[in-house]
């Protein structure tokens, strides 16, 4: 597994590296056997740090966790335990529906936008264009998976939707967090 450890204005020394590595590498193992890369990122915020940790995993989900904590180490263990419990259900779920994948998850290619929102304490204005201004493009990966899997990766990311692609099908779906607490699965049909 690749690691991408990085301190936001704050120092990372070798002994953190090193105890991360290990301690990341152990926890993943046990219920991923082929991580391909992760991402770990300490901040600091007065007088409490913050660990911010997501890992790839081959299936082509993805599993992030945060944690807090006023020590360093405390902060990762609070995240790394975090991440466990996610990969540990994950693992679960699996075994219980679904058969084990032998390929990796396909993926196409997207654009993302983030488009700028009105302030709340601005008088409305008739805008100049109806053209939405565009504040962030990115690119974004839209992953071909079963209704399933598409739900377990939108809990393990703890978004409130994941657009993906059925297996087998060129269409695009949705999987959304209801208002009441349900998962809501957006299928498409086109129409003759």
């Amino acid at each position: 597994m690749r690691y991408q450890i990085s301190g936001h204005q704050i120092d990372i020394g070798e002994s953190l590296t090193t105890h991360v590595k290990s301690e990341l590498g152990e926890a993943v193992a046990k219920y991923s056997d082929r991580p391909t890369d992760s991402q770990v990122i300490f901040s600091r915020r007065g007088h409490e740090y913050m660990c911010e940790t997501t890992v790839h995993l081959s299936t082509g989900l993805n599993a992030q966790a945060s944690g807090r904590a006023s020590e360093i180490y405390a902060a990762f263990d609070d995240c790394r335990e975090k991440l466990e419990k996610q990969l540990r259900r994950y693992k679960r779920r699996l075994k219980d529906h679904y058969k084990d994948r032998k390929e990796p998850v396909e993926v196409f290619g997207a654009a993302s936008y983030i488009l700028a929102g009105s302030d709340a304490g601005v008088e409305e204005q008739e805008p100049e264009t109806l053209q939405p201004m565009i504040i962030a493009e990115m690119e974004t990966q839209i992953p071909s998976l079963s209704v399933g899997e598409a739900v377990m990766q939108m809990e393990l990311a703890g978004a409130p939707v994941l657009i993906f692609r059925p297996e087998g099908t060129s269409a695009v779906n949705v999987v959304y967090r209801r208002d009441d607490g349900n998962i809501g699965w957006i299928d498409p049909k086109t129409g003759n």
